[in-house]
């Protein structure tokens, strides 16, 4: 069983053996959780961002999917990269958000990590719904059967922490 706990604070902060990132299918950085843990993280994690890019992620990394690369100078081992969906009133990417955290949680198993490090996916600039995107996540944790023993969603302020407690109970 999977514990899910929550913190608020800064990710980049945290120690785990993976951390999440919200990045940009670029994997190249960017504003947010991704340019914080690009920043704290240091160039390693830019480098072996790059190697992906010139290889097998060519295109980039696609929305719902998820890659580890180092961690870099982050008390963690890894950090897995995964791309959220844009929020959109019109269309429902719901399964796409889902997909970020189930292809997450499977690239940490791959990882063998035992504990892993969330933000509030697609919460920022991609505008999705802070209830109903915590609502997602952690529905999707609790039904995805892994080996990791600790889910930490760490939530960037005191509204992200209750939108995310009313579900985690």
């Amino acid at each position: 069983m999977t514990d899910i706990t929550l913190v608020q604070g800064d990710i980049t902060r945290e120690s785990a053996d993976a951390i999440v990132n919200a990045a940009n299918s670029s994997l190249l950085g960017g504003g947010g959780v991704d340019g914080a843990i690009h920043r704290r993280g240091g160039p390693a994690i830019l480098a072996e961002c790059r190697r992906l890019r010139a290889g097998r992620l060519g295109k980039g990394l696609p929305t719902g999917r998820a890659v580890a690369t180092t961690a870099g100078d982050l008390d963690a081992r890894w950090v897995i990269h995964t791309v959220g969906p844009v929020w959109s009133a019109t269309e429902d990417r719901s399964d796409l958000l889902a997909s970020c955290y189930r292809a997450s949680l499977r690239t940490a198993d791959e990882l063998r990590a035992r504990t892993v490090a969330f933000p509030a996916i697609s919460t920022g600039v991609y505008r999705w719904p802070l209830d109903d995107a915590a609502r997602i996540a952690v529905e999707t944790v609790r039904a995805t059967r892994t080996s990791v023993t600790e889910v930490r969603f760490v939530l960037f302020d005191a509204r992200a922490y209750e939108a995310f407690a009313a579900w985690a109970g």
